[in-house]
């Protein structure tokens, strides 16, 4: 299938082309399509209750049509935004409150008029003092974002910049925050109790993952200064592209949702999105809208974002190669990469956007298309059942907090230099454990980072080294996550996908915490029970985990990469383990 000049897609299927262009046609004879704009939930599931739920999840089909009617209410709360004196914008959330915010801030520069944006979604505490060192407190529009109104993270940002504010501003504080929530949530309530400036209040029936062209995206787009008028058009057009009278052969979304359900059942269920540097954040967006929909009931599609391209020869029969550029930047490295991948038999999407306002048409062939492999795969594409598990153990943990004074910890299997290592059955060394733990590697599982650290060019650096390394020595897919920002993201597929995940945590010291209003703790405990909460949900649902603690992160970054370059240069004999049983 060649690229298509209407809508910039490119499906080279290789062997699996006739069988795609089969079950194309039984989708047109199964009206789903049809059935799919119609909200009939049958195409996921035949429970009644399940039905109701995936019902009133599928708001996201219609909402690009709400936001043009209501763009006239974001240019005017822009305007009012301008006249009032503010210079700066933080958005404040988690998961799909913040992720195309994030999008935004990454890939798009405010336009002459527009405020600069910044996006905070972690509790840790460097990033939130630097945060409140660099942004002009007084003159800046802080957003606090939650579907549910209760989510912790959010919430407790919006209590400490709150606090900071009304040191400046007294009582007048509450002009300086705008609330993005569902109706008659305890946000609203806050809100109203503080006077915020204003309440948007979005669609009950969008869920988070799937609200990037609700108010969650688009007002701080807005404040920005993005064309959102223009880029709702583009969504617009989408959503004709993959309306319910299109045939799936010719509906771009309908086909890009087949082609990942189907290659998922025929084991290449690894989606390794190739994305250059420019538009590199909307991965993001994709690995949760990919992770968080289909990680569930032992199966999903697992999204690879930020891996680098490699030869051919390190990649396993397991992936789907999906190339997302901009028409007039190319990235010559990457297109050479994709070409070898193509030329070796690998099944390449090719994706070709005209600007950087086509993001508007991204997110809903996306959202079209990760509904349509939920169909494929059988699965509720709009729940995410296991979520809330690692959330229970961390509450858990803070009550521990809140009457002991501090977190249970337990005591380092190893220590070693600056690392401390945890885990259930540890070698003599570091390098020794990770060989042990690597050596449970099996054809098609995958390697895990989860960093609890600082996301800044100095680590972002470091992990990319280690996961380079364990692709090409282990030929498997690696995936990058920053906590507890993964919790919110690919943390439904760890629990509830396939049990092929093999989970490196990663945390480290904090040099000076941040108090949370309100709570005897600061974030940098709340981080850490965020961390343990993840590695308690991961070890009851028979995950193979362990982690490792920095006592230092400068000095244990070049430590830890030595660790994994030592346990590669095991031989597996050696290990006294050479792999797991079963496919869990």
């Amino acid at each position: 299938m060649r690229l298509n000049a209407i809508d910039g897609q490119e499906l080279s299927l290789g062997k699996y082309r006739p069988m795609m262009d089969e079950r194309l046609g039984n989708l047109d004879n199964q009206e789903f399509c049809f059935k799919l704009w119609h909200k009939d939930a049958g195409l996921w599931k035949a429970d009644p209750k399940v039905q109701e739920q995936i019902r009133n999840s599928l708001g996201w089909l219609h909402v690009a049509g709400k936001m043009e009617e209501n763009l006239d209410v974001l240019y005017e709360f822009v305007r009012e935004v301008q006249a009032a004196g503010f210079s700066h914008v933080v958005h404040m959330g988690m998961g799909g409150s913040s992720l195309a915010p994030l999008v935004f801030e990454r890939t798009l520069k405010p336009s002459r008029r527009g405020l600069p944006l910044t996006v905070l979604d972690t509790t840790d505490p460097a990033t939130i003092r630097r945060i409140e060192r660099d942004v002009p407190i007084k003159d800046t529009l802080f957003i606090v974002a939650s579907k549910s109104g209760t989510t912790a993270e959010p919430l407790a940002f919006g209590e400490y910049f709150h606090a900071r504010v009304k040191e400046m501003k007294g009582e007048k504080a509450g002009g300086n925050f705008v609330a993005i929530t569902d109706p008659e949530t305890p946000l609203v309530a806050v809100a109203e109790k503080r006077g915020f400036r204003r309440t948007f209040l979005n669609f009950r029936d969008i869920g988070g993952r799937y609200s990037a062209l609700s108010y969650f995206g688009l007002v701080p787009a807005a404040l920005m200064g993005v064309d959102v008028a223009e880029m709702v058009i583009r969504a617009l057009r989408e959503t004709h592209a993959c309306a319910s009278w299109i045939p799936a052969l010719e509906n771009p979304g309908i086909k890009l949702g087949l082609v990942m359900g189907e290659l998922a059942r025929r084991g290449r269920d690894k989606v390794t999105f190739l994305i250059p540097r420019p538009i590199g954040a909307l991965g993001m967006w994709l690995e949760q809208l990919l992770a968080e929909s289909t990680g569930k009931e032992g199966r999903g599609l697992l999204p690879v974002t930020g891996e680098p391209v490699g030869a051919p020869s390190v990649y396993g029969d397991d992936r789907l190669f999906v190339y997302i550029s901009l028409k007039d930047d190319v990235d010559k490295n990457l297109e050479s990469g994709v070409a070898a991948l193509h030329d070796a038999g690998h099944p390449v999407v090719t994706i070709r956007m005209d600007d950087v306002l086509d993001l508007g048409r991204q997110f809903f062939r996306w959202e079209i298309a990760t509904a349509t492999a939920g169909a494929v795969l059988e699965i509720n594409a709009f729940d995410q059942p296991n979520v809330q598990e690692s959330k229970n153990n961390t509450n858990r943990l803070l009550e521990v907090v809140r009457a002991q004074g501090r977190l249970p910890e337990d005591k380092p299997s190893l220590e070693e230099g600056p690392l401390k290592l945890y885990a259930g059955d540890a070698g003599r060394t570091v390098s020794e454990t990770l060989a042990h733990f690597f050596a449970q590697a099996r054809p098609h599982d995958y390697i895990a980072l989860h960093a609890y650290w600082p996301e800044t060019p100095e680590t972002e650096r470091s992990l990319q080294r280690i996961r380079v390394l364990l692709r090409d020595n282990l030929h498997l897919a690696t995936t990058v996550g920053y906590g507890p920002r993964l919790l919110h993201s690919t943390g439904q597929f760890h629990k509830g996908g396939p049990n092929t995940g093999l989970f490196v945590q990663l945390t480290a010291e904090y040099k000076e915490d941040v108090p949370i209003p309100g709570e005897p703790y600061g974030f940098g405990v709340f981080k850490q029970a965020q961390a343990m909460g993840d590695m308690e949900a991961l070890k009851k649902h028979g995950r193979q985990v362990l982690r490792i603690h920095l006592d230092e992160l400068t000095r244990g970054l070049p430590a830890i990469e030595g660790a994994v370059q030592t346990a590669l240069e095991f031989e597996p004999e050696m290990t006294g383990l050479t792999g797991r049983e079963g496919s869990g």
